[in-house]
């Protein structure tokens, strides 16, 4: 039986404001560090419930468009509001917790073999992946490609075939969970701290500590404000709809 004539979702209210903010961003010509209105100005300008708008700040915030500091408003990451779709961000929450749990399962393990057995080229290795990923940052990225050689390098270190047969299967989700935590504030910075202290414990050989290390910086990686944003949350009512506009 044919899927066409499946009911339709409807479209979040939230979602029709960051359809707005969308446009009002990209008419005006913002550019990154420019702040947008307050959410209180926004809810009045667009006819909708504050609540609405927040979640709508929210979702930015979750992929790194938007700054929202304490006290001082809201402010461009970068130069558009052009995001992935609302449903995609829906569906990597759904995965994400199985991903972090293989992940530290996996991780660990590698981490206290690699201590085991690891060589000066296995070290190497490690040691280029962190100075990269140190370079990436002080240049203000995120660091994601020192990130994946250091996690690259560990499994390779730890010279069991069968896990990095899984550790491959998985390279498509492992690359979303990095790219999701290193876009927290200050994560990156933190994350290449947690790597040094993994890397030290492999070149002294010590696979108890080397495995704490690991464990503790994947529930850092864990830690991601797209796992706390609730997509059902709207705040709107049935007969709020977005039909205000942005004064020139």
């Amino acid at each position: 039986m044919s899927d066409a004539l499946r009911p339709m979702a409807r479209q979040r209210l939230y979602e029709q404001v960051l359809e707005r903010l969308r446009q009002y961003v990209a008419e005006g010509g913002l550019r990154a560090g420019d702040r947008l209105p307050a959410e209180r100005d926004l809810a009045q300008r667009l006819g909708v419930s504050r609540a609405s708008v927040k979640q709508a700040i929210v979702v930015l915030e979750v992929q790194g468009l938007v700054e929202t500091r304490h006290g001082g408003g809201t402010y461009l990451v970068r130069d558009s509001l052009d995001a992935e779709p609302v449903e995609a961000m829906v569906e990597r929450r759904r995965r994400l917790p199985d991903v972090l749990e293989a992940r530290e399962a996996l991780e660990t393990k590698l981490a206290e073999l690699a201590a085991e057995r690891r060589t000066d080229e296995d070290l190497a290795a490690m040691g280029s992946a962190l100075a990269l990923m140190a370079e990436e940052i002080e240049r203000g990225g995120h660091g994601a490609e020192g990130d994946r050689l250091f996690h690259a390098a560990v499994t390779a270190a730890a010279h069991s075939g069968l896990l990095a047969e899984f550790m491959r299967s998985i390279a498509h989700q492992i690359a979303e969970s990095r790219t999701e935590s290193l876009r927290q504030p200050g994560r990156p910075a933190r994350s290449l701290a947690q790597h040094r202290a993994i890397l030290d414990a492999v070149a002294a050989r010590d696979p108890r500590r080397a495995a704490t290390a690991m464990r503790r910086h994947v529930r850092t990686v864990a830690k991601v404000r797209l796992l706390d944003w609730d997509p059902e949350e709207d705040g709107g009512s049935q007969g709020d709809r977005p039909e205000g506009s942005f004064p020139s």
